[in-house]
């Protein structure tokens, strides 16, 4: 993926989130509200973290990584990821989304390491603050819950988080065309 590709799909899933939240509060706030303990979620969300890390680096270990045991190590993370659907079911989703932002971070900032372009600037700012969610979320998932609480109390708040984050997608649009 290129600098241009990686700006591109950030903005895109920028606006997406911000216009769900902007334009429909209602189908926003009833999905957030179920999400962290949903069952499906946590399905999609940590079986493609899971799937995404066995795939992409377990099963490609090099000789200098442990990769004489990258069978092993791969049979080992998929019962470790498989047990977690009935040992640690709670907020499974909510961990799941922060191992997903943690790949797509690292993806991402890959694709910008060493870019000679100042604008690559405004996608490792979003990229670096969502490593930091996904990081906290991962330690206190419930806070998730708290957070959608507190967002949708006041019919406002979704609103104006909506725009800011469609705002800042728009504005990734724009400089990924500028590259």
């Amino acid at each position: 993926m290129s600098l241009m590709q990686s700006t591109l799909l950030t903005g895109m899933i920028l606006l997406f989130l911000g216009g769900i939240l902007a334009l429909k509060p209602v189908v926003a706030e009833s999905g957030a509200k179920t999400f962290p303990r949903s069952k499906t979620a946590a399905l999609l969300a940590f079986g493609g973290a899971s799937a995404w890390f066995l795939l992409t680096y377990v099963a490609n270990l090099g000789p200098a990584d442990f990769g004489e045991y990258r069978n092993l190590l791969f049979a080992g993370f998929a019962v470790i990821a498989i047990l977690s659907f009935f040992q640690v079911p709670d907020f499974l989703a909510v961990r799941g989304l922060a191992a997903l932002l943690l790949l797509y971070a690292t993806e991402v900032l890959g694709t910008a390491y060493g870019m000679p372009q100042a604008t690559r600037l405004f996608l490792v700012v979003v990229i670096y603050l969502s490593i930091i969610i996904a990081l906290y979320l991962a330690a206190v998932p419930y806070r998730l819950r708290d957070f959608f609480c507190l967002l949708f109390d006041n019919p406002l708040r979704p609103r104006l988080c909506g725009g800011i984050i469609g705002a800042y997608g728009l504005l990734l649009l724009f400089v990924a065309l500028t590259y």
